[in-house]
């Protein structure tokens, strides 16, 4: 209901969308009334002022959903890190951490593994290279390396992006 009601004469639009005509203020809400439903405003600064006859709760209920959805299907694109704990992973559990990260790279998100040594483990750091370069064999057709291999410290990392330009639904 508009809260600001106007004496002067209104362009009114029906509840079937129809263009009644110019019509005075008292008239355009008394026919509001008779259809059990809401005057809004929806052009105050076109002479004369158009208003519409209409469900004003229902518009507004209906728009907040159309702002939901479209907020359900944008993504945005997230780093996502996938820790290796040992550079003597199985097969198996390397196959699980693969797969983990393509439904990530499928969602259109950025995976960035990473191992870290400990004691004696310094001593084989080829061993974690390997590991790595597995990884990118397996997920080549995927995902482009945005970050090739490279060793911090104790830690070696590597960062794989989504090849796609649009990241799949889901």
């Amino acid at each position: 209901m508009n809260h600001r009601i106007r004496i002067s004469p209104i362009r009114l639009i029906d509840e079937n969308n129809e263009q009644v005509g110019i019509v005075e203020t008292k008239d355009a809400q008394q026919r509001a009334q008779e259809a059990g439903l809401d005057l809004v405003e929806v052009a105050p600064n076109s002479r004369p002022p158009v208003c519409r006859i209409m469900d004003y709760g229902k518009w507004k209920y209906s728009e907040s959903k159309k702002q939901r959805k479209a907020k359900a299907q944008r993504h945005e694109t997230e780093m996502k890190q996938v820790r290796i704990r040992t550079p003597k992973i199985g097969e198996h559990d390397l196959k699980i951490k693969v797969d983990r990260a393509r439904k990530f790279l499928e969602r259109g998100d950025r995976v960035q593994f990473s191992l870290r040594f400990r004691g004696r483990e310094l001593a084989h750091v080829d061993e974690g290279y390997r590991v790595f370069e597995r990884i990118q064999e397996q997920l080549g057709e995927l995902a482009k390396t945005e970050r090739p291999t490279r060793r911090e410290g104790r830690r070696i990392t590597l960062m794989l992006a989504p090849q796609g330009k649009k990241p799949a639904k889901g």
